[in-house]
């Protein structure tokens, strides 16, 4: 059993993995700390095997900590962790447990409601062990599907895709922003003939619309996107489709592409919109109801939105989408520049002066962002 172990105190984490099928010795081991540069947390972490791994990243925010100390289970030098999901249990260290916990017991909201209840006692440790405790199940939550547990230990999950994209486009945006991207809450939509988007906090992705696979989500060229999936029962049972035949409809004959009747080519539907095809419209229509529904959903993940970024094909390219997509937010001050609606060369910002959510259209480079991965590795 693969096991995390968390101590989150009031300036510093420490956790360790242990997999006690391979011994008693920690597999990974990392601690944050918040105490020597203001708005500044430093990581350490090092493996049984004697990798080692030192960065700073500038955020106050606990949260946002834990999630960038977790990735380096996954990625980069000091990876142990195919995903996230391998990890089987966590454990977590609670300073005052009063009279009612004095042995380890299973997290619940009774469980949490007395360790908040028991603050006064320990005042510097309770607050940071419990924001520890739900900073976790937040952070493991989100990418994990309400299905049996078992789909967790088979590695089903939520992965996301178009990372390299979104990546690339959030530091450009904090670029064009002239700010640190580890201060910006964003939402990037990756629209292509494939679509995704991010929401961004503190510089780091924490949902995203694709999921186990690059289906879900959004509609697209010619795939669906996310559908109910009592749909795919009935067409088994009532067409007898089998898992090749759904498979084919889902990522080849629905999206634009099935709706319009026409194309994957979102211009060739519009076209087609123009001139009156009903059917055309209707994909389009879709497509934007969509888009706006998940960006919405997006905003769940942050506590604020300072800025929403196009890019990919469609995203760079279509000024109709992105005056559609940015419709219904004028509550959150969104406004964008009439005079700024049209394709250019250059990444732009297409909100208004006064807009309180900037709006950029950005042209993705991920051949260039992983061209500067292969430098950082190969430097490394």
């Amino acid at each position: 059993m693969k096991t995390l172990v968390l101590n989150a105190g009031s300036s510093s984490h420490k956790a360790a993995l242990f997999d006690f099928a391979k011994g008693e010795t920690a597999l990974w081991r990392s601690q944050l700390d918040w105490t020597h540069q203001a708005g500044r947390v430093e990581l350490t972490a090092q493996t049984a095997d004697g990798r080692q791994h030192q960065a700073v990243l500038a955020t106050e925010d606990k949260t946002t900590g834990l999630r960038w100390m977790l990735d380096t289970l996954v990625e980069g030098p000091v990876q142990v962790l195919s995903a996230l999901s391998e990890i089987e249990a966590v454990g977590h260290r609670v300073v005052h447990g009063g009279r009612d916990y004095q042995q380890s017991t299973p997290i619940t909201p009774a469980v949490k409601a007395t360790i908040q209840q028991l603050f006064p006692l320990a005042p510097s440790h309770n607050p940071a062990n419990l924001q520890g405790i739900e900073a976790m199940e937040a952070i493991l939550a989100a990418s994990t599907y309400p299905g049996p547990y078992e789909w967790v230990e088979q590695g089903i999950q939520r992965y996301g895709f178009h990372g390299v994209s979104h990546r690339y486009v959030a530091h450009r945006t904090a670029e064009l922003m002239h700010c640190e991207l580890s201060d910006l809450q964003l939402i990037t939509c990756h629209l292509g003939n494939g679509c995704s988007l991010s929401a961004i906090r503190d510089g780091i992705s924490v949902d995203t619309t694709m999921g186990f696979t690059p289906l879900d989500g959004l509609m697209m060229g010619s795939r669906s996107g996310s559908v109910d999936p009592g749909i795919l029962f009935y067409l088994m049972r009532q067409d007898h489709c089998t898992p090749d035949e759904l498979d084919t409809l889902l990522n080849k004959a629905a999206g634009l592409k099935g709706i319009s009747g026409l194309s994957n080519d979102l211009r060739q539907v519009l076209e087609a919109a123009e001139q009156g095809s009903d059917r055309a419209q209707l994909a389009f229509d879709m497509f934007i109801h969509i888009l706006r529904r998940q960006i919405g959903a997006m905003l769940g993940s942050l506590g604020r939105l300072d800025a929403l970024v196009f890019t990919a094909g469609i995203g760079e390219n279509s000024a109709t989408v992105w005056q559609a997509a940015c419709q219904n937010w004028e509550f959150l001050g969104l406004q964008l520049d009439p005079a700024k609606l049209q394709r250019s060369s250059t990444d732009q910002d297409i909100a208004a002066a006064e807009s309180k959510v900037r709006v950029y259209v950005i042209h993705t480079q991920e051949e260039w962002a992983i061209a500067q991965d292969c430098l950082k590795i190969l430097g490394a």
